[in-house]
């Protein structure tokens, strides 16, 4: 067969074809250019305006030990007493697994640098009132002297939350008692430095007021004034080090599954139709079985039930009457005692089959059940008589 595509088929996928064409130009024509699509995320690879870009440069060209973390909170290296973790504007929330690695972490000397608001879904013992501020930008002047706050005289920030209530391990830096933006929590053998937002370390806040002095402090070993190593996460922003767990964070793995679907649905399609074509096969109006079928609807339409115990009850007396010599119009009686004596057909029943099946044979109407039991008593009969009259020809 021909496996061409049919005229209505090629005018179909032509126009599938150009729609297609026409919605990938319009996207391309309308969509806004890549720098005009902010994104609030302070990643270390935009350079937008609230990515943190020129900081993690800053930090490579002073010869910090930096460098960005892409894996799980769980990879993390034990030995954690001079290794700062910088969770900037993290917004993917952690599994149970990744929250008790990140306490872990803290509690065996590391250090954390958390901005933002997401922070109790990092560590639950945080407390971050519910009240929101004021997002404009804000200039704060350290309240007491330290390493943090070292030539940090005003830093500016756009506060995304304010501390709540304070515990004794935790220490307002910035801020009003009320409403700190800036904190410092020991916790364990770690410590965790916590701002309302990550606007100091943006490539727009880094150089608002000390702002830069303030950050630079802040990835300083904040007891002997030197460098910590510098895990900068972005595994939280949603880069992953593997490329199966990248795609899982994104709508890449149904576009594939839909794929799948229309090419099988396009080879259904195709295959049913180009595929050899089996015609049914055709029952014989001179099939017996037809006429059987046939005979039987008549039957039960006319409500003949007793035509049918007639016809075998008069097939099963002719032969009775040939094999034992009798003439056709021999009482059952004699038939049945004569059967039973010459054709060994005791406790047969013959006599009753063959007196219920007469008086069925004179009545206009009866029940379809009683008619098929005598039928089929009848028939039975009938087959044993047909056997043993073919064994006797093959037996001479």
């Amino acid at each position: 067969m021909p496996v061409g595509i049919a005229p209505s088929d090629r005018k179909l996928l032509l126009a599938g074809g150009v729609l297609l064409l026409l919605m990938l130009t319009a996207s391309a024509v309308l969509a806004p250019p890549a720098d005009q699509q902010e994104s609030p995320v302070p990643s270390t690879y935009s350079a937008q305006s609230e990515g943190a870009k020129a900081a993690y440069l800053l930090l490579a060209h002073l010869h910090y030990p930096v460098r960005r973390w892409e894996n799980p909170p769980t990879e993390l290296d034990p030995d954690s007493r001079k290794t700062l973790l910088i969770l900037a504007g993290s917004w993917q929330p952690p599994s149970k697994a990744e929250r008790q690695a990140l306490e872990n972490f803290v509690l065996h000397g590391g250090h954390v640098l958390f901005t933002g608001a997401s922070f109790p879904d990092y560590f639950p013992a945080a407390n971050i009132s519910h009240l929101s501020p004021d997002p404009d930008w804000k200039s704060y002047s350290p309240n007491l002297p330290s390493r943090l706050t070292r030539g940090a005289v005003h830093i500016s920030l756009r506060p995304q939350a304010n501390w709540g209530k304070l515990e004794p391990s935790q220490l307002v830096l910035y801020g009003e008692a009320s409403s700190p933006v800036v904190v410092s929590w020991k916790l364990g053998e770690g410590q965790i430095l916590w701002w309302g937002s990550s606007s100091p370390l943006t490539n727009l806040g880094i150089t608002r007021d000390d702002n830069l002095a303030f950050f630079l402090n802040s990835v300083s070993n904040w007891s002997a004034g030197k460098p910590y190593t510098i895990y900068w996460d972005e595994y939280f922003h949603g880069q992953r080090s593997s490329l199966w767990s990248y795609v899982g964070r994104t709508s890449l793995a149904w576009g594939g599954v839909q794929l799948v679907l229309l090419g099988l649905a396009l080879l259904l399609t195709f295959s049913r139709r180009s595929g050899p074509i089996y015609l049914p096969a055709e029952v014989s109006r001179l099939s017996p079985l037809e006429f059987v079928d046939t005979l039987g609807g008549l039957y039960e339409r006319a409500g003949a039930a007793s035509s049918a115990v007639s016809v075998s009850y008069t097939r099963l007396r002719t032969l009775l009457s040939r094999q034992l010599g009798f003439s056709a119009n021999t009482p059952n009686a004699q038939i049945a005692e004569a059967a039973e004596q010459r054709l060994g057909w005791k406790d047969s029943g013959l006599a009753d089959l063959l007196r219920r099946s007469g008086a069925a044979t004179r009545v206009d109407r009866m029940p379809d059940s009683e008619a098929l039991d005598l039928v089929q008593k009848l028939e039975h009969l009938a087959a044993r008589l047909t056997i043993r009259a073919q064994f006797r020809r093959e037996k001479t």
